[in-house]
């Protein structure tokens, strides 16, 4: 009698418990429809399909997504240029050049060695007063290279000598040994024809420059130490 009256009551609190275990699984249980994404948090990647914490009536199991360590890029080394070393160069000697600048032969000179405004001067040829002219006995020639035993550059002669007509009125001028300086001086053809006539074969070098008639019309010394 007493169990037919109890049943009813066991009952009762057994709909009672239910209800409550139901209640929980919605609020916080699998039951509950798909929580919503936590935010990612800078440097983290979410795991795909994780929800939030399960609450009090007991959750899913899901596990938080892994933290993943932000990868830090090392800044690239400066380039650094290294500069190019060019090969030195070689400075290639240039020949001797004589007093005069010119450069000098130290072996018999050809025809192109020849300078054709200088010759040495041998002898003077007196022609006719009538022509206003003489004849200069010459050897055309190039500086040679002065040597340690030598006082000075001498000037070797090429080729045969010739003949060239100096008008009896050109400019001439002389230095030592023809005047007693180093200096040029202006002097007269009978003046030069004097010193040539006392010293013949002396081979002192003169330049020279022709006039319209061929003659020469300009005659100076050059001046050898």
């Amino acid at each position: 009698m007493n169990a037919d009256r109890l049943r009813p009551a066991a009952l009762a609190l057994a709909a009672v418990a239910l209800a409550a275990v139901l209640t929980g699984c919605q609020e916080g249980g699998s039951a509950a429809g798909p929580a919503a994404p936590s935010a990612p948090v800078a440097g983290t990647t979410a795991a795909p399909g994780s929800g939030g914490s399960g609450g009090s009536g007991g959750g899913s199991g899901a596990t938080a997504a892994p933290t993943v360590a932000p990868v830090v890029q090392k800044p690239a080394a400066p380039k650094t240029s290294v500069p190019k070393t060019s090969s030195p160069k070689t400075s290639v000697p240039e020949p001797a050049a004589s007093s005069h600048g010119v450069g000098c032969v130290d072996s018999p000179p050809g025809p192109d060695d020849v300078d054709p405004d200088e010759f040495a001067l041998y002898r003077i040829e007196e022609l006719d007063g009538s022509t206003g002219k003489v004849n200069l006995v010459v050897q055309h020639g190039v500086w040679g290279c002065a040597s340690k035993d030598s006082d000075g550059v001498p000037f070797v002669g090429t080729g045969e000598e010739s003949r060239w007509a100096l008008d009896q009125a050109a400019y001439v001028t002389a230095t030592n040994p023809i005047v007693s300086s180093s200096g040029s001086q202006r002097i007269g053809v009978q003046e030069l024809i004097d010193w040539v006539a006392a010293h013949p074969d002396s081979g002192l070098v003169f330049r020279y420059e022709t006039g319209d008639d061929g003659a020469i019309h300009r005659l100076e010394q050059v001046f050898a130490p």
